[in-house]
């Protein structure tokens, strides 16, 4: 529980709304924290697409006043095409979000109530766009903090995992949708607020189409992804994550790439920010941020880059559980990265066994995983939501091919990327092979620590397909995510292997049978040897919270279901409320009550891949009385051989009337998906 601070060094004004003007005209809508001085303070930009006045105006209160109260300004700009400000919103970081963002940024250090030095930060898209505007050097910008975020918008985000197309590509494109179709406030902006409106939803992308045409690691991907030159990336970064996000990985490549002063934090957090930790123990983010800005953008002598490069989180054996508020673990040092207390143990296969040295002798099995197969390891992208996280994995491991290791003697620590080598071969010409490393304790319950995937037609690279040769051998190589964990004596690591990963991943056109050479394979887990370190401070603060009325407790529905007649699963997320269970809520000093409410249907038959159905119904209410709008919204995936298709159709209203409709079909050709 957060710590609520009320007192600060600072008193702080409040300004609702204000308007920025960029050189073309366009009209940016902001909410601005000001500290009372009479002297010029630093100013941090959290620069977004997800409407200040009704979206993230529950976590920004307490978080910007915060900010604000130990002696900041903070601008919370929407995005061109987003909450109140003018324009379209057409794509993910675009050129123009960052050209617009080196506009605000050279504004903002030549207001009177700034004195010249900008920091910017974000979660997610507006940890993406700190780190891709810090790319482009604004002279003012002097430091970022950035939480969720990515350095390779191909591999690691929400669209393509080891070039596989993540099912989240499609769910992430239909909440855009859902987004982007609320009204905008006629108390901001007037009566221009239904032209305004009509305007964007008339000009809305198909958001995951767009992003199906793109299924290997082009120049669209390859754009906003820092990791293309991490020397562009002038200034200090503090990177922050979570074992229970997606986003994992890029705090220790991000960390590697970057050659700026630097500090990361890995906990064992879903998305969100790490004051608001879930699963626990959450942290004084806000604290450590106001350490890092009074460094970096005040010249203040702090205790913010003593200590270790990286302060991790090694988790201690748990019981698997799909609900898991609590982390149970520690606060590791790991000074650099690559580290020299992290060092590979090399273990090969043979006979369902990890050993520690392989057999001279050629040993082939055969892998074919029913297509349901991960069905327990649950959500992508933690949220902190109940439900969300892997369950007991026997039986995902029962469906699977497994190698497990001989009973610990003793304790055994890991920390950063597992990865598995061998040598292979398809009878289809497409295929996938997915790596999981388990924790089974003595009464056999087997709790995942990592995952990994790899598109079998992008072994030689993500920016190019080349189709399987049926019976040719290749080497493939699957790196596991990044992980801390410390395996108890008693208990066995298990390595499992697939060729099916539904429903988190789509579907193979091709039901395939993958040949496995055991003889050379290789799996390598990184041994921690290093030291404990202090961690972050666990007293969670922040400012008082946002005023908000809760009008309906919101939930999240959780099923999987069997027709045996059929031999089809179907996955089942209902959000009724609210996307992540937030319920219908009112903003008390605006007087605005949101309702998103969105339901996931996900259904295959094991008999053929090409069942696979992903279907999404939600509707997106907002308002007051006197003034209701509400989209309803549906969008289904389906392929065949050959394409992908999605269809849909939104339904607009204002006070129940019917103002706008409009239907999607669109047509993209497969390629080595």
């Amino acid at each position: 529980m957060k710590r609520i601070i009320e007192n600060f060094p600072y008193d702080v004004e409040v300004i609702e709304n204000s308007w920025y003007t960029l050189s073309d005209g366009t009209v940016l809508s902001y909410r601005g924290w000001f500290p009372k001085s009479d002297k010029p303070l630093p100013t941090i930009l959290e620069y977004l697409p997800y409407r200040k006045t009704d979206g993230t105006r529950g976590r920004d209160n307490p978080m910007h006043g915060y900010f604000s109260g130990h002696g900041y300004n903070v601008i919370r700009m929407d995005m061109r095409g987003t909450g109140e400000s003018e324009g379209l919103l057409k794509d993910e970081y675009l050129k123009q979000e960052q050209d617009d963002a080196l506009e605000i940024i050279d504004w903002i250090a030549k207001q009177d109530w700034c004195d010249g030095n900008v920091g910017m930060m974000g979660k997610s898209w507006g940890g993406f766009n700190s780190l891709q505007i810090a790319a482009r050097q604004p002279e003012a910008l002097k430091a970022v903090m950035v939480v969720g975020f990515t350095d390779d918008r191909y591999n690691n985000d929400i669209h393509y995992k080891g070039g596989l197309i993540l099912n989240d590509n499609f769910w992430w494109g239909a909440i855009m949708l859902g987004y982007q179709s609320r009204a905008i406030d006629p108390h901001v902006v007037g009566d221009r607020w239904r032209e305004m409106w009509l305007e964007r939803l008339k000009n809305m992308p198909l958001w995951m189409a767009n992003w199906l045409e793109h299924q290997t690691r082009d120049d669209y991907w390859k754009h906003g992804s820092v990791c293309e030159n991490y020397d562009a990336i002038k200034v200090p970064v503090f990177a922050v994550d979570g074992y229970a996000d997606s986003y994992t990985n890029t705090v220790l490549s991000l960390l590697e790439g970057l050659s700026v002063p630097k500090k990361g934090i890995l906990g064992p957090w879903a998305h969100v920010y790490a004051h608001d930790g879930v699963p626990g123990p959450a942290i004084n983010y806000l604290g450590e941020g106001v350490k890092w800005w009074d460094h970096w953008l005040k010249g203040e002598k702090t205790d913010t880059l003593d200590g270790p490069m990286i302060q991790a989180w090694i988790e201690d054996s748990m019981p698997p559980q799909t609900n898991k508020p609590e982390s149970k673990g520690r606060w590791v040092a790991v000074e650099n990265w690559p580290s020299k207390v992290v060092n590979d143990k090399n273990f090969g296969l043979s006979y369902h066994e990890l050993v520690a040295e392989n057999a001279n002798t050629s040993e082939k099995v055969a892998l074919k995983t029913p297509l349901n197969h991960t069905l327990l390891a649950n959500e992508w992208m933690g949220a902190g939501v109940p439900g969300e996280s892997p369950g007991d994995q026997r039986l995902d491991n029962g469906l699977a091919l497994n190698f497990d290791s001989e009973v610990l003697t003793e304790d055994l620590e890991i920390f950063g990327y597992p990865k598995v080598t061998l040598k292979l071969s398809s009878d289809k010409p497409n295929a996938m092979l997915y790596a999981s490393l388990c924790d089974v304790a003595p009464d056999g319950s087997s709790e995942r620590v990592s995952y990994g995937v790899m598109n079998l037609t992008h072994l030689a690279g993500h920016d190019k397909v080349v189709y399987l040769e049926p019976g040719k051998e290749v080497e493939a190589t699957v790196q596991l995510n990044t992980c801390g964990h410390s395996f108890k004596a008693g208990h066995r690591l298990r390595l499992s292997l697939a060729n099916s990963a539904w429903p988190m991943f789509w579907t193979m056109p091709e039901d395939n049978t993958l040949t496995l050479e055991l003889a050379d394979a290789q799996f390598s887990l990184p041994i921690f040897t290093g030291e404990d370190t202090v961690g972050p401070d666990l007293d969670a603060q922040s400012a008082p919270l946002t005023p908000t009325t809760i009008l309906s407790e919101g939930r999240v529905e959780r099923e999987i279901s069997y027709d045996l007649v059929t031999d089809t699963w179907t996955c089942m997320t209902n959000g009724i409320g609210g996307v992540f269970g937030e319920g219908i809520y009112r903003f008390d000093e605006i007087d605005v009550t949101v309702e998103h409410n969105l339901k996931r249907l996900l259904t295959l038959s094991n008999q053929d891949p090409l069942s696979a159905n992903y279907t999404i119904t939600q509707n997106m209410r907002i308002g007051r009385e006197g003034w209701w709008t509400n989209a309803e919204i549906t969008t289904t995936q389906t392929s065949d051989k050959e394409y992908f298709y999605i269809t849909g159709e939104m339904n607009v209203t204002e006070n129940e009337e019917p103002i706008y409709a409009t239907t999607w079909d669109k047509k993209i050709k497969r390629n080595g998906m």
